[in-house]
């Protein structure tokens, strides 16, 4: 079985500074992978690569059947095959939640209104916020809002879902409703990746948890490996991380 996601040597520059180093992992369908790592080391560039929101300039990706290095690349279909959620929710605040969900299927798929508002409503009910479809974003709690957003993602149906510190701006309450969503999606057989900092989450849910330092993957593999890291750095990164 060829892996969904493919990421062979993969190097990434901003000016001078070189941020992806040489990435190389594989994502097969319907696992789920966690990216961890301290800030700067390139977690959510790669993640920003995959979607084509940044390009890559050496090594090689292959999201979905898409070759992300070829010019001529489709990003319409890469898009649709390819679900982003992101920390800020970017939700239209003049849009009800059903209208910010039935946007991109109608925009971007072309499905009809009624159509549209058929799959909105499934994937808000699935992330639990049916009573919630004609209220406004401001109505909603930050929780609240980021389930509306992984809800817009889920209605392009995706093959593949990204998230990139969909919880980090959330209190612990709030971060858990996110979560559980996650599970659920986990649990239906969504492939995913993940770049948290949540790592009960990660130990829970991963198939693969994948630790990245200094633009590159430092180590990976099962879950198991949170508890017994191979390399120091990794077992550093864990008790810091179970510090705060």
């Amino acid at each position: 079985m060829s892996p969904i996601v493919e990421l062979k040597d993969v190097r990434k520059s901003f000016g001078s500074l070189e941020i992806l180093k040489g990435v190389t992992f594989a994502v097969n369908k319907g696992e789920v992978a966690a990216i961890i790592g301290q800030s700067g080391s390139g977690k959510s560039t790669a993640l920003r690569c995959m979607d084509r929101l940044e390009t890559i300039q050496g090594g090689s990706m292959s999201i979905c059947g898409h070759k992300l290095e070829d010019e001529k690349i489709d990003l319409k279909a890469l898009r649709r095959d390819v679900g982003i959620v992101f920390q800020s929710y970017n939700l239209f605040p003049h849009l009800t939640v059903a209208e910010n969900v039935m946007l991109a299927p109608r925009l971007v798929k072309g499905i009809k209104r009624a159509a549209a508002r058929q799959i909105a409503e499934a994937v808000i009910t699935k992330v639990g916020l049916r009573e919630k479809m004609e209220s406004y974003p401001e109505q909603l709690s930050g929780g609240q809002q980021q389930r509306v957003a992984i809800a817009r993602s889920l209605a392009m149906e995706p093959k593949l879902m990204l998230f990139d510190e969909v919880t980090s701006a959330l209190d612990p309450q709030l971060t858990g409703e996110v979560l559980r969503v996650m599970e659920q999606l986990a649990a239906d057989g969504m492939t995913m990746i993940l770049v948290t900092h949540e790592m009960g989450f990660a130990r829970k849910v991963a198939d693969r948890v994948i630790y990245m330092k200094d633009g590159k993957v430092h180590e990976m593999g099962p879950p198991a490996i949170l508890k017994k890291p191979s390399t120091p750095e990794l077992a550093a990164f864990i008790s810091e991380a179970a510090e705060h």
